[in-house]
């Protein structure tokens, strides 16, 4: 008898042990808090929920690449965003840093982070995947770990991002749709891609090639990589017109501007594009459209991390979170631009045009967002 007590006594403490590690959210029953805001991906979202903590928060925001236009208005959405007075006096500590494209270095800063005792860490994912070890960290210790933008190939974190696969399409249709208007069915576009190795490329990638393969058209699609900047783009574009001669139309995943100014230079017509929602891309659809420049403007917007910082906050206070948010794709043609509406002719070329989430409250001014630096702060 006096075995088994103690072997009793051993179990209960093994599986206090247990109980202790397996922290992290719960899987339970939706709806989740402000569907509004932080709606589901789809019917089989499932939800997370994790322990209320007693803020004021400790949050850091861990990017990898910083090298385009992109990511710095980004890190400079969310040191505007900590600031704003509706999410200020829950931030006890907010830290940025950049890693560059080295996925190691990402997961050690993270690692770091989580060792120091901060409250949620949101990040884009260099790689989609090889983050377990870190999630399993972040579980044990009730870190918020929110991957954005270039999101994980995983359902064990919650997650922020616009439908990348969406967007492709959405690229790809339009051009298809402008092409089929002039007659044209066959011939070379260009596919401007964005960083290697991520999924928002991938993802938007694969979809243009299956929309345009879709249509049963002889196309021959030309791949270069502009890394979402507009300077690669334009040295890529350029590039690619001197080997490859004239394209029917271009899909830019980024660097629109320069993409299309790549055109300009080289004296090739203007032909339907697809591209991202750079302030300098929409002035050049509102001021070319005129002469044959058709374009579609689709923002994979910076501010994702604005929602991304609000949706930890949100689980932080222990409300009911779907593991995938979905935002809206925000959607601008060439004949749909309106300056100071969804262009603005007075602010930057570089500036990503799309910054306002009125379901969520979020609302980051221009001025307020150029006026912080890309500086790490830590």
């Amino acid at each position: 008898m006096k075995f088994l007590s103690l072997a009793t006594l051993a179990g209960a403490s093994l599986l206090a042990s247990t109980s202790l590690t397996m922290a992290g959210p719960e899987i339970v029953s939706g709806p989740g808090v402000d569907p509004a805001c932080f709606a589901a991906w789809d019917a089989d979202t499932k939800f997370m929920q994790w322990p209320a903590a007693e803020g004021p928060y400790r949050i850091a925001v861990v990017n990898g690449f910083v090298g385009n236009t992109w990511r710095i208005q980004m890190i400079k959405t969310a040191k505007a965003y900590a600031e704003d007075p509706s999410v200020k006096d829950k931030i006890a500590e907010f830290k940025v840093v950049s890693t560059g494209t080295d996925a190691p270095a990402q997961l050690g800063a993270i690692e770091d982070f989580i060792n120091q005792g901060f409250d949620a860490i949101i990040t884009i994912a260099v790689s989609p995947d090889g983050f377990d070890r870190v999630i399993r960290l972040a579980d044990r210790e009730n870190v918020v770990l929110v991957p954005f933008d270039n999101v994980l190939d995983t359902d064990a974190v919650m997650q922020v991002n616009e439908d990348q696969t969406e967007m492709g399409r959405q690229w790809a249709q339009f051009l298809i749709d402008e092409l089929a208007a002039q007659g044209v069915t066959g011939g070379k576009i260009l596919e401007v891609r964005g960083l290697a190795g991520n999924s928002v490329d991938r993802d938007r990638s694969a979809a243009i090639h299956a929309a345009f393969e879709a249509t049963g058209g002889d196309w021959e699609i030309v791949e270069v990589v502009g890394n979402w900047d507009d300077g690669t783009g334009q040295k890529v574009t350029a590039d690619a017109i001197a080997v490859h001669g004239e394209f029917a139309a271009v899909a830019a995943q980024g660097g629109t501007t320069g993409v299309v100014q790549a055109l300009i230079d080289a004296g090739h017509k203007m032909v339907p594009i697809a591209g991202e929602s750079e302030n300098g891309y929409r002035k050049q659809l509102a001021n070319l459209s005129g002469d044959g420049l058709k374009g579609i403007s689709i923002g994979q917007s910076p501010g994702l991390v604005a929602i991304s910082i609000k949706a930890a906050i949100s689980a932080l206070e222990g409300n009911v979170m779907p593991q995938l948010i979905s935002v809206p794709l925000p959607v601008a043609t060439y004949d749909q631009l309106e300056d100071g509406v969804n262009y603005w002719s007075d602010l930057p070329d570089n500036f990503f045009t799309v910054n306002e989430f009125p379901p969520c409250g979020v609302n980051i001014s221009g001025p307020a967002i150029m006026s912080q630096s890309e500086a790490d702060v830590s």
